[in-house]
């Protein structure tokens, strides 16, 4: 395991615990896509099923166990303990528009024709697509709050790092997983934008604001 790997889970698990903070800390959950959030716990939940069948390592172990942990006591925060202060009106993006083509694509185009595999090909293609609720959210709302924008930050820097890693292991091991690189590729573009206005706003105390859309 290299460093970008590494440090690209820690970016992922502080940009986890960065968005639990906030809404804990402030107890209201304004400006966070819930939809995102059910995705995300989708993503994890479809992925992490090899934890009953494989054990990868100690590490690996508790990471997922930690990423799914972070993931339903966020989603509970929103529509549970917190529901009151959730924006559901601004929260309006149609998750059938991800959800059908994704599970299509999942069908169509996997490594193996087994329940894990299909599974594990699902959770990689949403979570390429899990952010758009949230960034459809915000330019919905035309600003973010500052706490989000991190969020937002340290989950587009996981994903930039975990490109780092698999050309890493490219080089090393000659290991190359299409369908991980791919789904990758396309998150990471989603949050270019999100990356130019966050260094030459946010890092400069500005307020992030997002044209409005007509």
């Amino acid at each position: 395991m290299n460093v970008f790997r590494i440090l690209g889970d820690l970016s992922h698990l502080l940009a986890m615990i960065l968005l639990l903070g906030k809404i804990w800390r402030s107890k209201c959950c304004t400006g966070i896509s819930g939809k995102s959030q059910i995705l995300f716990a989708l993503v994890f939940t479809t992925r992490y099923l090899d934890l009953f069948t494989n054990f990868i390592s100690i590490y690996n172990t508790v990471m997922k166990v930690v990423f799914l942990l972070c993931a339903y006591v966020t989603v509970y925060m929103i529509y549970g303990k917190f529901r009151k202060t959730f924006d559901s009106e601004n929260d309006t993006f149609r998750l059938e528009f991800l959800l059908v083509p994704v599970i299509g694509l999942s069908f169509l185009e996997n490594y193996s024709f087994t329940l894990l595999e299909i599974l594990w090909t699902f959770s990689i293609y949403l979570e390429s697509v899990a952010i758009l609720p949230q960034l459809f959210m915000i330019s919905k709302t035309g600003e973010a709050e500052t706490i989000t924008t991190h969020y937002l930050f340290f989950l587009g820097l996981y994903r930039a790092l975990y490109l780092a890693n698999w050309i890493r292991r490219y080089q090393t091991e000659n290991f190359y997983d299409q369908i991980a690189v791919v789904s990758g590729v396309v998150q990471t573009i989603f949050y270019c934008d999100f990356f130019y206005l966050y260094v030459t706003k946010v890092l400069k105390g500005k307020k992030l604001n997002l044209p409005m859309p007509i």
